[in-house]
C-alpha cells in the first residue's frame, strides 16, 4: 500500500522524521518496502503480511505507529449526517454466512459532475490511484482512509430492492473493467429484482454505474466474509483494491461509520440529501477471548514481561482485556482476523516490546548423540559418492508435465494435482527420470555437451487400494562423453556399461544382479532391472530413440533409478581371514551359443565352485574368424586360493576341471 506522510499525521503524529517513522514501521514488523520525497512531502510503500488486512488503510496504519512508539491516536471524527429524505431501499441477505452485514443509503440530487477537491486527488494519486469522478474517488478515498471498500449505484438504475444471494448457474454480469464472466454458484453477487448488479466483494457491475448523469446514488457498504472472497479473483483472472481488503478481512464494526464518512464527503462535495440507513445483519464474527499466560510468555520469548508491562501494550494495540486467575483473558479487536490463539498475542507483545530488546541466548542443552546404524548408509554418504563420482546433484519440481510422465513411465493415470501452479506441471512425478531428462534438454540448449546428473526425491504413485505411496529414490543420467576432454585420452561417448559401473561402486558391498527387461522409457534391448537380493531395486537402460528424436537429442543418455531403501543396507562387515599362500590362476576359454547371457554363465559356475575357487572374472569376448556364425567366445580367469597352504597342481587341476565340467554338461559349452 502507498500513502503520503502529511496524510497519516492527520491520525497520529509521532515527534519522528520521515525515515525515522519508516524505521520504526518495520522493527514493529510492519514491511516497508520503499519510501520517495514527493515535492514537499515523503511517500510510504508498504506491503502487510497476507494476515495483517487491517493495515491496508491509512486508520490501520496510524494504529499500528501509534501502538510501536506510544504516541495518541487523533483518528477521523465520524458523526451520523442528517437525514433529509425518507426514500430507502429494501436489503435482503439470502446469504447470510456470505454477507452477515450490509448498509446502504439513498443521496438524492447530487451533482455527479463536480470536481474532486485538489487534496483528495493529490492524497489518491500518492496512493497509486488516479482521480476519475468525485463519487468515484470519494469510495476509493474512505476505502484508503478506513479500510472499507465502498460501492455507488447509480439509484435510478436500480429495480426494486437489494438482495445479496449467490450467482445462479451460468449467469453473467458485466463488471466495470469491460469483463463479462460466467458466473457459477461460488460468487457472490448483489442483485435487484431483476438481475445481478455487482460481483461483491470484487467489481461493480457497468450497468447500475455512475456517471456524469447521475442525480440519485445509492451508496453501498457491507461485510463479506473473507472465504467468500479468496479466490474468486484466481478464477475471474483479474483482481481489484476490493477483493484485495475483503479476502483478507475487513472491520466489520466500521461499516456503518465508513457508510457516514462516504455521504458527509459525498454532500460536502457534490451536494444533495441523504435518506436514513437500511441495515441488514446476520451472525458477525465472534470474537473469542483468548487466554494468555505470562509464565507461557517468558517460555517462548525468553524475556520476562511483569503485568504492567503486558498491559501497556494490549492498550497500546487497543485489545480489550481483563485478569482472571492470574492471567489475561484478550478479546481480539473487530479489525484484527488474525489473533486466535495464545501464540498470536505473544507474537504481539515481543512485536511491540521490540524484537531489539530481545537479547540473544544460546540455548542450554546437553548434546547428545543420535544412534547411527552401521548397517545402513545415510543419504548424504550416497550423495558424496556420485560427487566423487562426477555427477552434478539436481533439484526439480516433483510437479510435472502429464505428458513427460505418459512417456517416461507410461503412466497415464498419475496423482494429479488439485490446483496445479502451471498447465505444464499438473501431475506429481513416479519417476525421477523426468527431471533429469528435462535438466538434460535445458543443458544442451546452452551448449553444454557432456552432463552427469542424479537427483535424491521422492516420486509419487497410486496403491491399488487408493491409497498414496511416496517412496525416496536415487536416479541418474549421464550423457556425452565418459570422461572429460583431455589430451591424455581418446574422446568416446560414454555407454550403459560405464554407468552400470557407477551403479556397481553405488551398491558395493552388495552385489546387484542386472537383468534385461524392458521399460517405457528405455532402448528395448539396451535396459535391465537391478535386483538385490532377489528385490527390484530398481531400473537401468539408454533413453528410447522414439523419445530421443521427440526432444531433439543429439546422442541417447544413459539412465538410472534406485529405491533408496534397497541401496541403504549395506550388512555390517565381518572378519574374513586373508590367505599368506600365493593364489593361483588358471584360465578357460569356451565357445557357447550367443544367445546365453554371461550372468547366466557365472551363476551356474559360482554354484557348483569347489571350496578353493575365490574369483570368477570374465575378462574376453570374440565373434569373429575362427568362431561359427551364432556362438561366441568367452574366456574366465580364475583364481584359486586356501588359507592354510599351498595349493598342489592336482588340487588345481580337480577344481578347474570339475568347473570344464559344469560347463560342458550345462550349457553345451566347447572347450577351446
Amino acid at each position: 500500500m502507498k500513502f503520503s506522510e502529511s496524510w497519516l499525521r492527520t491520525f497520529v503524529n509521532p515527534p519522528l522524521a520521515a525515515r525515522e517513522l519508516a524505521d520504526a514501521l518495520s522493527m514493529g514488523g510492519l514491511d516497508v518496502e520503499g519510501i520517495e520525497p514527493d515535492r514537499d512531502d515523503w511517500i510510504f510503500t508498504t506491503k502487510p503480511t497476507p494476515n495483517r488486512g487491517d493495515c491496508l488503510s491509512i486508520a490501520g496504519i496510524a494504529r499500528e505507529v501509534a501502538a510501536v512508539t506510544g504516541t495518541p491516536l487523533n483518528p477521523t471524527e465520524v458523526k451520523p449526517v442528517r437525514t433529509a429524505l425518507t426514500d430507502r431501499l429494501s436489503v435482503t441477505l439470502e446469504a447470510p454466512q456470505a454477507c452477515p452485514r450490509y448498509c446502504g443509503r439513498i443521496l438524492r440530487g447530487v451533482n455527479a459532475g463536480a470536481g474532486t477537491p485538489e487534496w483528495m486527488a493529490r492524497r489518491l494519486t500518492a496512493s497509486g490511484i488516479r482521480p476519475v469522478s468525485a463519487l468515484v474517488d470519494i469510495t476509493n478515498y474512505v476505502m484508503l482512509e478506513l479500510g472499507q471498500p465502498l460501492h455507488a449505484f447509480d439509484a435510478a438504475k436500480l429495480k426494486g430492492g437489494i438482495r445479496v444471494r449467490y450467482a445462479k448457474a451460468g449467469e453473467q454480469l458485466t463488471l466495470l473493467n469491460g469483463e463479462t464472466p460466467k458466473l457459477g454458484k461460488g460468487f457472490l453477487v448483489i442483485a435487484d429484482e431483476s438481475k445481478a448488479v455487482a460481483l461483491a466483494g470484487v467489481m461493480g457491475g457497468l450497468d447500475t454505474s455512475v456517471t456524469g448523469k447521475t442525480r440519485d446514488v445509492f451508496l453501498e457498504s457491507a461485510f463479506f466474509s473473507p472465504e467468500a472472497i479468496a479466490g474468486k479473483t484466481r478464477l475471474l483472472n483479474f483482481a481489484s483494491d476490493s477483493s484485495y481488503r475483503f479476502e483478507r478481512g475487513v472491520d466489520f464494526a466500521g461499516t456503518l461509520a465508513a457508510l457516514e464518512r462516504a455521504t458527509q464527503l459525498t454532500i460536502e462535495i457534490c451536494g444533495g440529501a441523504a435518506g436514513p440507513v437500511t441495515e441488514a445483519r446476520a451472525a458477525l464474527p465472534p470474537r473469542e477471548p483468548v487466554r494468555l499466560r505470562l509464565a507461557r510468555v517468558e517460555r517462548l520469548l525468553g524475556i520476562k514481561l511483569d503485568g504492567i508491562q503486558v498491559s501497556d501494550i494490549l492498550r497500546r494495540l487497543r485489545f480489550e482485556f481483563s485478569v482472571v486467575e492470574g492471567a489475561f483473558r484478550v478479546t481480539p479487536p473487530s479489525h484484527r482476523f488474525d489473533i486466535a490463539i495464545e501464540e498470536d498475542l505473544i507474537e504481539e507483545l515481543a512485536r511491540i516490546h521490540g524484537y531489539d530488546r530481545i537479547p540473544a541466548t544460546l540455548p542450554v542443552a546437553s548434546p547428545t548423540l543420535l544412534p547411527l546404524r552401521e548397517g545402513k548408509r545415510d543419504i548424504a554418504a550416497i550423495r558424496r559418492l556420485l560427487v566423487a563420482r562426477d555427477y552434478q546433484e539436481i533439484v526439480s519440481y516433483s510437479f510435472v508435465d502429464a505428458a513427460w510422465e505418459a512417456d517416461l513411465a507410461a503412466n497415464t493415470e498419475p496423482v494429479a494435482l488439485a490446483n496445479p501452479i502451471a498447465s505444464q506441471m499438473g501431475v506429481m512425478r513416479s519417476t525421477l527420470a523426468v527431471g533429469l531428462v528435462q535438466c538434460l534438454v535445458q543443458n544442451l540448449s546452452r551448449k553444454q555437451d557432456r552432463a552427469r546428473l542424479f537427483e535424491v526425491g521422492r516420486c509419487f504413485m497410486t496403491e491399488a487400494s487408493g491409497d498414496y505411496r511416496q517412496p525416496l529414490r536415487i536416479g541418474g543420467l549421464s550423457y556425452g562423453d565418459a570422461r572429460h576432454e583431455q589430451w591424455g585420452l581418446k574422446g568416446r561417448p560414454g555407454d550403459f556399461f560405464d554407468i552400470k559401473g557407477d551403479v556397481e561402486a553405488l551398491l558395493a558391498p552388495v552385489t546387484g544382479e542386472f537383468r534385461p527387461a524392458g521399460h517405457p522409457g528405455l532402448h528395448p534391448g539396451r535396459s535391465a532391472r537391478i535386483v538385490i537380493g532377489g528385490v527390484d531395486a530398481g531400473w537401468i537402460g539408454e533413453l528410447h530413440p522414439r523419445w530421443q528424436r521427440k526432444y531433439d537429442l543429439p546422442l541417447a543418455p544413459v539412465l538410472f533409478e534406485l529405491d533408496y531403501e534397497a541401496v541403504s543396507e549395506r550388512g555390517l562387515p565381518a572378519y574374513k581371514e586373508t590367505s599368506k599362500f600365493p593364489p593361483v590362476r588358471r584360465d578357460i576359454a569356451i565357445i557357447v551359443d550367443a544367445g546365453i547371457g554371461y550372468r547366466e554363465l557365472l551363476e551356474g559356475l559360482r554354484r557348483h565352485q569347489p571350496a578353493i575357487v575365490v574369483e570368477i572374472t570374465l575378462f574376453d569376448i570374440y565373434r569373429g574368424t575362427g568362431v561359427e556364425e551364432g556362438k561366441k567366445s568367452l574366456a574366465f580367469r580364475v583364481l584359486l586360493q586356501d588359507t592354510r597352504k599351498t595349493l598342489t597342481d592336482a588340487e588345481v587341476e580337480s577344481a578347474v576341471s570339475h568347473l570344464r565340467q559344469v560347463l560342458q554338461q550345462q550349457f553345451n559349452a566347447k572347450l577351446r
